[in-house]
Formats: structure tokens, C-alpha cells, sequence
């Protein structure tokens, strides 16, 4: 598994911890979104798709019990990890996080070391980001994909696909039959942070359809593509 695969979101109301820690994890080759309070967050977290949140205990507006409690109410956000990082040492604020639904409480202040410790504990137990081989592999039609060598295989020959055109193809190879809109396309494969223009997404779809077959990518108009199963 690629720590650049994992993506985390950041809820603090203190822009200075924000900064720090994202500056940091990035470095560590995480895709970092985030969020200065817990309303943001909600939607940011609907958007961003994360593996993990990494979320302050007090807040304004809606505390991070309170968000915590309300990620896992979405069904969409059903394997999402999180952790509260707080400098709240009260037991009584660590049982209601976990009572909430949390998967971890750490305390501030707390080493990078031991941080990015938790973040690879939290990683091994995440079902989209294990390291098993049959992960790593999928096949969908007369394609094969293996993450892990970055390969494409149709029909059993080699196809020359760039690391982007890779990243969009098993996006689609992984939800087969699954519509996904641009801007998730855009967002999962260039980051949320890079701003891509609609000819850049076309000229990538393009490329692929002439290496994996033009039937197979398919176009709803307007909204996104798919992978036809």
C-alpha cells in the first residue's frame, strides 16, 4: 500500500494545528483535506471520500462528539476511521468519542512519531487500504489490473498506460458499472487541491478508450463515466 492511496481529514478549529499537521502528513505522502469546524467537515467528508479523519473534540457549532456521531450515521461513510486527536484528558470525553463511534482517542500534544504511528495502526485496519494481494489485483472484462506493479493487461497482453490513465482506470475497474461524476474522478486522481480543466479529464478518457476498447469506458453525459461490467 502507497501512503500516497490514504487519504485524511483534518477537523480543528485552530488553523495553526491545521497547518502543522497537514504540512507534515503531506510530506508523509498522505492526500490531506481540511476542516475548521464540524459543519464544514460533514460535507467536506462527503466530498473528500477520506479513509481516515483525524478530529478535535471541542469545537464551535457542533462538537466533534456530536460530528462523529453524524459521520456515522451515513451510510456512505460506513469504513471511514476515525480518531479524535483532543487536549481534553478527561476519561468522561474519551468514553462519549468512543461511545460515539470513534475508532481512537490521542491526546495533545502528541509527537509526528507517535501520530503517524497510529495513522499506519488505523491503515492496516482499513478494508480499502490493507496490503493482501488480492487487492491489489482486479479483473474486469478482458482486463487485469494489478495496483501493486502498476500494470494493464488485456487479454492477456501488456497494455502502455501512463500513472494518471492508471489511476482513472481502476477507479472505474473498482465500481464497475458504477457512475462516478467528474469532479470525484478529479478529485480522487489529482487531488482535491488541484484545479483540472474539463479538456485535460477528456484528452485522459480519450487515451484510454483507444487502449482498452472504446465500449468499454462509457460517457453519461453531463455527469460522469463508468465502466461497463
Amino acid at each position: 500500500m502507497s501512503d500516497t492511496s490514504c487519504r485524511i481529514l483534518l477537523v480543528d478549529d485552530e488553523p495553526d494545528i491545521i497547518e502543522f499537521l497537514q504540512y507534515n502528513l503531506e510530506k508523509e505522502g498522505y492526500q490531506i483535506a481540511s476542516s475548521l469546524n464540524g459543519e464544514d467537515a460533514l460535507e467536506k467528508a462527503v466530498e473528500f471520500e477520506p479513509h481516515i479523519i483525524l478530529l478535535d473534540l471541542m469545537m464551535p457549532g457542533i462538537d466533534g462528539v456530536e460530528t462523529c456521531r453524524r459521520l456515522r450515521e451515513n451510510r456512505d461513510l460506513q469504513n471511514v476511521l476515525i480518531s479524535f486527536l483532543s487536549a481534553t484528558t478527561e476519561e468522561f470525553a474519551e468514553v462519549a468519542a468512543l461511545e460515539a463511534g470513534a475508532d481512537d482517542y490521542l491526546y495533545k500534544p502528541i509527537s509526528l512519531r507517535l501520530l503517524t504511528s497510529h495513522i499506519k495502526a488505523l491503515i492496516r485496519r482499513h478494508p480499502d487500504l490493507n496490503t493482501k494481494e488480492d487487492n491489489q489485483v482486479i479483473e474486469v472484462d478482458t482486463l487485469k489490473l494489478d495496483r501493486g506493479s502498476y500494470q494493464v493487461f488485456k487479454e492477456g497482453e501488456e497494455l502502455e498506460l501512463s500513472k494518471k490513465e492508471f489511476e482513472i482506470l481502476w477507479l472505474l475497474a473498482s465500481k464497475p458499472g458504477k457512475v462516478l461524476l467528474r469532479n470525484q474522478i478529479q478529485k480522487k486522481v489529482w487531488g482535491i487541491d488541484i484545479i483540472v480543466g474539463t479538456r485535460t479529464m477528456d484528452v485522459h478518457i480519450s487515451k484510454l478508450r483507444n487502449k482498452v476498447g472504446k465500449k468499454l469506458i462509457k460517457t453519461i453525459k453531463g455527469i460522469g463515466y463508468k465502466l461497463e461490467a
